[in-house]
């Protein structure tokens, strides 16, 4: 089967889109990873699906599917390319767009500068949401990861994160304690592993891995969880400039109950067609 899809990146996590929204497509996990393997296929961290609105409250739906060929709740970095492939592909003419997912409905906006914004709606932090095993709500945890025990907040933004604090990025121990963190028994989801250096009370550096992805170069819903978890310790005040190792990332948070509002860029790199058979 000829597919047709477009090339694009946030930040440098990079996404295969397509649209579905004239006929449905039939995406099995094996087709997922052929077309994410960056050696046979095309490459990318997520692979995207715009299709039609199925409720009259909502201009599409979105789904996303890892790198490993797993469906997911959300991505943040997906999202703001997902509002700039339905304008180049004049799907819709509206600055900001309703958007259905798995975890819930979000509202990207495009700017006039070519920057997007996207409501990411109210983090939930509740262990039993995210879903994260503990008998306490308390912000900070201890989580033992590799025989040492880790101080990391649950966060989900539609999907789980375990975030924690350190004094270096560049130091981190990103490969060795994300792939355990990821699959720890207490995340019965798995978890996205956010190691947050924090530079001032409006700045942080972060590096993500992303569950069934792997380190990346950005993670937009990584982003907003790390904010999440700053302004709950006491550390971070929004709003948030978030450095990547993409690039950086706003994130605006006014506390619990009220909704992440992430803004960055989003591009278009190249429109194709593949054999996916």
């Amino acid at each position: 089967m000829r597919l047709r899809f477009t090339k694009m990146h946030g930040l440098g996590n990079d996404f295969v889109v397509i649209d579905a929204t004239a006929a449905p497509i039939e995406l099995t996990a094996e087709r997922v990873r052929f077309l994410a393997d960056r050696h046979f296929g095309v490459g990318c961290d997520q692979l995207l699906v715009v299709d039609p609105a199925t409720r009259p409250d909502v201009d599409f739906g979105y789904r996303i599917f890892n790198a490993d060929g797993g469906e997911v709740e959300q991505c943040g970095n997906g999202a703001r390319c997902f509002v700039r492939f339905v304008h180049d592909h004049r799907l819709t003419d509206k600055a900001a767009i309703r958007v259905e997912t798995r975890s819930g409905i979000i509202a990207p906006r495009l700017e006039a500068d070519g920057q997007v914004t996207v409501d990411m709606g109210v983090p939930a932090l509740d262990p039993a949401r995210i879903p994260f095993v503990s008998d306490s709500d308390a912000v900070v945890q201890p989580l033992a990861v590799g025989g040492a025990t880790l101080a990391i907040t649950a966060v989900s933004m539609g999907n789980p994160h375990a975030v924690q604090v350190v004094a270096d990025v560049d130091a981190a121990p990103v490969d060795s304690q994300g792939p355990e963190i990821e699959s720890h028994p207490r995340f019965p989801a798995r978890v996205n592993a956010g190691f947050m250096q924090v530079i001032d009370a409006h700045h942080i550096r972060l590096r993500v891995f992303e569950r069934g992805a792997g380190e990346t170069l950005a993670c937009g819903t990584g982003a907003c969880a790390a904010v999440v978890a700053g302004v709950l310790r006491d550390v971070l005040v929004s709003p948030v400039a978030v450095d990547t190792r993409g690039g950086r990332l706003q994130i605006a948070w006014d506390g619990p109950g009220t909704a992440v509002l992430m803004t960055g860029p989003a591009v278009r790199v190249f429109d194709a067609e593949i054999d996916i058979d």
